[in-house]
């Protein structure tokens, strides 16, 4: 090896390359796409939405082997697609909140808030917010219901008021 060779490993050993960075879009529905192809494989999904972070400028980000994927959101990264639903004697036991890419949270019903039109929850060990999609949210009108005081939903014979954000 030349001292040439020997100079260009020592810098590529103390300078790192440049992360390569790559740009999502993530719809109104919680879709995934990135340059117009929409991110269907279940593993990829579900990576995204468990490593997902949120930076200091309130941009969502994903780092990935040396990788940054950055998420831009209609409102929020996840987006509730359907309900697991456990019932007995007609009475709503549990809720679990199901995403896209088969990932699954239980639903914190105190965490339960309305924004114009929507209704959220905090996922993520309350770091996130969820918007309920419409599927997720024919599932649930049934179990809610109107008090002096507003909304509320009514699980395991308690009533969870639904505040307003």
């Amino acid at each position: 090896m030349d001292d040439q060779t020997i100079g260009r490993s020592a810098v590529s050993r103390v300078m790192p390359r440049p992360a390569r960075e790559y740009g999502y879009v993530i719809d109104r529905e919680g879709r995934i796409f990135h340059d117009g192809t929409e991110i269907v494989d279940p593993a990829v999904l579900r990576f995204f939405l468990r490593a997902m972070t949120r930076t200091a400028e309130d941009r969502y980000l994903v780092l990935c082997q040396g990788e940054r994927n950055w998420f831009e959101t209609y409102d929020t990264p996840f987006v509730v697609q359907r309900l697991r639903l456990t019932l007995a004697g007609g009475v709503l036991q549990n809720v679990e909140l199901c995403f896209l890419g088969d990932y699954v949270e239980p639903l914190d019903p105190g965490t339960l808030e309305t924004e114009a039109d929507s209704v959220f929850c905090r996922v993520r060990h309350g770091v996130f917010r969820a918007r309920f999609g419409r599927v997720a949210m024919q599932q649930l009108a049934p179990f809610l219901t109107d008090t002096a005081t507003g909304a509320a939903l009514l699980m395991r014979g308690i009533l969870h008021p639904i505040r307003a954000a």
